[in-house]
């Protein structure tokens, strides 16, 4: 069986990350997983970011456990189950973190930042916490459905990314040092690019990576960007995959097609939807969330306006013609055969079939596309029986028309 060996390492780094929660004497802040961690990370804080610990509670299926309780306290079933599952794991005082790493639950904030680059959720869902936590909150608040990012809404982001440095000086008692801003902001940058580079490697067939690989291997570049460690992952699974892909080894022998998963993945089915789609020969080789911590425009020598830009040009970000025009770019890019889009029934704004781009996509590049019904966390928008259904029977309608080609 297939096996990226470099996923022993993973799991000693990400337990590390999570096992040094447990030190009080550090001074920690919360941000949004596509938030400035590099600056808060040059105050000294080490950063925790509650999306991650919601698809935990995804992944580990007790996001229906919490999600009642925040409901009760007012919030509807259809808004952000990440919101719901950590609010609902904070009412609860239940969390995976206390079976895995013997925590309590995520370390208390000395600051809590957010961007609303990927949604207004993230607004609520913090300033909740830096209430009950008695805890300041300060966030950035970018243009939003952008066809192209301008050097206007850049100078206003990098303002707002200003406008952080009193209260992070205040939370954190330091000064605010812009070479050790710049330091992050270069290890951030070479991080992202070897995490490119290893999705990447996905564009050869057979593919040394998967969808479901990477959404398990993305987890330092979430959660430890801006550090030396996140680099030397990249760098040790980067070399890995390369020698596979040498060797022609792939996660599968051979692909009967290629699919690109567009939108969030279903975290608590992501075992059972990789060994579905290997059943049936079918590699997902791309996707639009594992990109999403890919920033190109990171540059230590600009580092409030590049950063502005990176945060601001991401995909969730954008206007539709631009989505479009990224997915033909990726489709080609990545020889893909079809399209699955995932309609998040609580993550309208990473859910791209709503408007027309399925169909748009057909008709620009005669791709076949499919939509299925689910959500991040809460299992109960997703049907399992009618989606295998649906995907067995998209992957049979890919090989059909491959034959007549």
């Amino acid at each position: 069986m297939y096996k990226i060996e470099s996923a022993v390492k993973l799991k000693e780094i990400m337990g590390n990350y999570f096992l040094g929660m447990k030190d009080t004497t550090k001074k920690y802040a919360w941000c949004t997983s596509v938030g400035p961690a590099e600056l808060l990370r040059s105050f000294g804080f080490e950063v925790h970011f509650p999306e991650n610990h919601g698809a935990l509670l995804g992944t580990t299926r007790t996001a229906g456990d919490m999600i009642p309780e925040t409901a009760k306290f007012g919030y509807s079933n259809d808004i952000c189950s990440y919101l719901t599952a950590d609010i609902g794991s904070y009412l609860k005082k239940e969390t995976p973190l206390t079976k895995h790493y013997g925590l309590n639950g995520p370390p208390k904030p000395s600051i809590i930042v957010y961007n609303t680059n990927q949604c207004r959720e993230v607004q609520d869902w913090f300033t909740y916490f830096g209430k009950e936590l008695d805890c300041p909150v300060v966030g950035i608040c970018p243009p939003r459905h952008l066809d192209e990012v301008t050097k206007d809404e850049i100078a206003d982001v990098a303002a707002q990314f200003k406008s952080m440095i009193p209260i992070c000086e205040q939370a954190s008692g330091q000064k605010f040092d812009i070479d050790k801003f710049r330091e992050t902001l270069r290890l951030s940058k070479e991080a992202t690019a070897l995490w490119k580079q290893v999705l990447m490697t996905a564009r050869v067939s057979p593919s040394p990576i998967s969808f479901f690989d990477a959404t398990i291997h993305m987890g330092p570049i979430v959660v430890l960007r801006g550090t030396q460690i996140a680099k030397d992952y990249y760098t040790l699974l980067l070399e890995e995959l390369r020698g596979n892909v040498k060797k022609g080894i792939g996660f599968l022998e051979e692909e009967k097609c290629r699919i690109y998963w567009d939108g969030m993945p279903i975290w608590g089915k992501l075992r059972s939807l990789s060994e579905l789609f290997i059943q049936n020969n079918a590699a997902i080789v791309a996707s639009t969330y594992c990109n999403s911590w890919i920033f190109d425009a990171f540059d230590e020598k600009e580092p409030f306006e590049s950063s502005a830009k990176a945060y601001t040009e991401i995909f969730i970000n954008r206007s539709e013609h631009a989505k479009e025009k990224i997915l033909a770019g990726l489709i080609r890019d990545f020889s893909i055969d079809g399209v699955i889009f995932h309609d998040a029934k609580t993550c309208s704004n990473n859910s791209n079939s709503r408007f027309g781009m399925p169909q748009r996509l057909r008709e620009s590049l005669g791709i076949p596309t499919l939509i299925i019904e689910g959500d991040l966390c809460d299992l109960r928008f997703y049907s399992e029986g009618q989606s295998i259904t649906k995907i067995e029977t998209f992957i049979e309608q890919i090989e059909s028309a491959k034959v007549f080609l």
